[in-house]
Parts: structure tokens; C-alpha cells; sequence
């Protein structure tokens, strides 16, 4: 099958496209046929190194972290799929690599495909997805009435959370550039604060909830909007303690961990207030609960781009450039 690969860890490095054997398939695996797939930023920081100590990958390997497709062959052992079952998946790390035409993952990893949407707006979905649905709902415990920070609405997972969040019965605030201001609101933002002339530290404050997806400057800004036992949950970093656990990482990563979030943990228990990193994790049923959030009109999938197969290397490039609106996707089987 043909792949996009990574060769070595390297800054912008370029993704070869090769002839690989097709994936094998474990007793509790679904194979599938790739139709799309997208890009995030999380590729990028996975090709130039960024997670080879958390998340090592032995190279040459496979990129992509999203898929949407069909299942051409089960394992023996599993019973929730069988063959032309149209499904959408965030496979497991360490076993990632939708950039390819087809795919191994295992079952609990995926979900039925929302019926009402294309198998490009469906690979939109999962990773961003399970990130809003794992922040807000597992984590956050969100609540009707309660207020929500969520930067960059714009974004892959902005423009998600938002209109989860929306459901959820909360007021969403969130920050964008002007000229997606109208965006946002249409996809459910209460609260905008356009970051090129606006502070939203001056505007908001007594916040239940902050997404957290920019730097450490923003972190801590974001930290002081919150009422007295807020909760930040920061999916860009640093990582903390408990991620260190959750991974079991060996002693030295843990004491790394807890060195470069001491500063966030600390300011946060000063202000009175909570900080946590979430690195979200796959979860078939997770996606099945937004896939049926999807059918009812609830949440639609925001699709800035889609390129060909070939151009998988152009689209990882427009993702870095920080100005997609939503997803960026990828035609595999055209």
C-alpha cells in the first residue's frame, strides 16, 4: 500500500511517500480501507520529535492521527464491526498511521461513522473531538449555567468545543482574529474577544472552566480569569505529575514533568484555582456518543480545506501556518 512515512525526527521535515506492507491484523483488530483522513498540529510535533520521549516511534513510520473509512476485514475476536461497515477512529498511540491507504486499529478504538456526513467531514472529527468531549465532559464536568474559556475558537478543537459546549448548556467565551469573529458566533460563542485588539483578561473573569491550547504567557493570564476553585485544563502543555503517572513514565520523565509544570502548579494554587494537562486518549465509545450528537444536528464537523492524497505534504504545511479555520483534510480514496 502506499503511505506517507516519516524517515527521521527532524524540524519541517519532509513526510516520503513509499510502497509499505499493508498493516497486520491482531485478533481484535478491524482493518480499513482509508477514504480520508486530516491533518493536526500533533503530526507536526510528532515528526520533528517533540513527543520521542513520551510517545517514542522508531522510524521509518507512518503519520496521521485521524481516519474515516471502511472496514474490508476483522480479527477473529471481534464482534462490535464486520466487512463494509462505514467507520471513523483516532487509533491508539503508538499505533497511529492514517496517512496510508489502509489502516489496523483496535475495536474499542472505533465507532460507526455519523450517517449524515461525508467520510471527509468525518475524519475531521476524532482526534479533535475526543479532546473537547475528554475536556469538557469527562474532565470538566461541565455544567448547564457554568462559564467556559475556550482559546482559539477557531481552531480544530475551538470550533468543536464551542458547540459542545453549547449543548452542554454553558456561556462559551473565546478568543479568534477579526475575521472570524462571525464563525465563532455562528457556531455558538456567547463571549468574543478578537486577540488583535482586545485583552481577554480585562473581559472575562470568574470563569468555571478554561481550555487552554496557547502558550505559557496565555496560561497564566488564563489562570487569573478563573472564580476561586476553577479548573484550567491545557492541552498544549506543560505536562504534569499525573500525566507522568497515568503514562507510567520511569523516574527521570516524572521529575522532568513535575520541574516544567512547578510553574503553572504553582501559580495556579496562589490564584486558588486548578490546573490540569490532558493528552487525550482513543475512545470508540466516546466517538459513538459524538457521532450521535452529529446525526441529531448538534455539532457539525468545520472543514477548511481538503487536498489530495498526494498533497498530504502541502496540507501539513497549511496547518502550521496557524490559519485554518476548523479541519484540514486529506482524500485518500478518492
Amino acid at each position: 500500500m502506499k503511505a506517507f512515512v516519516v524517515d527521521k525526527y527532524k524540524k519541517k521535515g519532509a513526510l516520503r511517500l513509499a510502497d509499505v506492507p499493508e498493516p497486520e491484523l491482531r485478533d481484535d483488530d478491524v482493518l480499513v480501507r482509508v477514504h480520508a483522513t486530516a491533518v493536526n498540529l500533533l503530526d507536526s510535533k510528532v515528526r520533528d520529535g517533540e513527543f520521542k520521549l513520551i510517545l517514542p516511534y522508531r522510524p521509518p513510520f507512518i503519520l496521521g492521527h485521524d481516519v474515516a473509512g471502511m472496514v474490508v476485514r476483522v480479527g477473529p475476536k471481534v464482534r462490535r464491526f464486520k466487512a463494509g461497515d462505514e467507520v471513523y477512529a483516532r487509533p491508539r498511540d503508538h499505533r497511529i498511521g492514517t496517512f496510508a491507504e489502509f489502516i489496523a486499529m483496535n475495536e474499542t478504538d472505533v465507532a460507526l461513522k455519523p450517517k449524515n456526513i461525508s467520510m471527509e467531514e468525518a475524519a475531521a472529527i476524532p482526534l479533535v473531538g475526543l479532546t473537547a468531549w475528554q475536556a469538557l465532559v469527562e474532565v470538566g464536568k461541565l455544567k448547564p449555567g457554568q462559564k467556559v474559556f475556550i482559546q482559539a475558537g477557531s481552531g480544530g478543537v475551538g470550533t468543536f468545543a464551542i458547540q459542545l459546549a453549547k449543548h452542554l448548556g454553558a456561556t462559551v467565551a473565546t478568543t479568534t482574529s477579526t475575521k472570524n469573529v462571525e464563525l465563532v458566533k455562528s457556531l455558538g460563542a456567547d463571549v468574543v474577544i478578537d486577540y488583535k485588539t482586545q485583552d481577554f483578561e480585562k473581559a472575562l473573569t470568574g470563569y468555571d472552566l478554561v481550555l487552554h491550547s496557547q502558550d505559557t504567557r496565555t496560561l497564566e493570564k488564563s489562570l487569573r480569569v478563573l472564580r476561586p476553585g476553577g479548573l484550567l485544563i491545557s492541552i498544549s502543555g506543560p505536562p504534569d505529575p499525573a500525566f507522568a503517572n497515568e503514562l507510567k513514565l520511569n523516574l527521570f520523565l516524572k521529575l522532568v514533568m513535575r520541574v516544567l509544570s512547578h510553574g503553572a502548579r504553582k501559580k495556579a494554587k496562589s490564584l486558588g484555582v486548578r490546573f490540569l494537562f490532558l493528552f487525550m486518549r482513543a475512545h470508540g465509545q466516546q466517538l459513538s456518543e459524538i457521532a450521535s450528537l452529529i446525526e441529531s444536528g448538534l455539532i457539525r464537523p468545520v472543514v477548511d480545506k481538503s487536498y489530495p492524497f498526494e498533497k498530504t505534504a502541502d496540507a501539513l504545511a497549511y496547518v502550521e501556518t496557524g490559519r485554518a479555520k476548523g479541519k484540514v483534510v486529506i482524500r485518500v480514496e478518492e
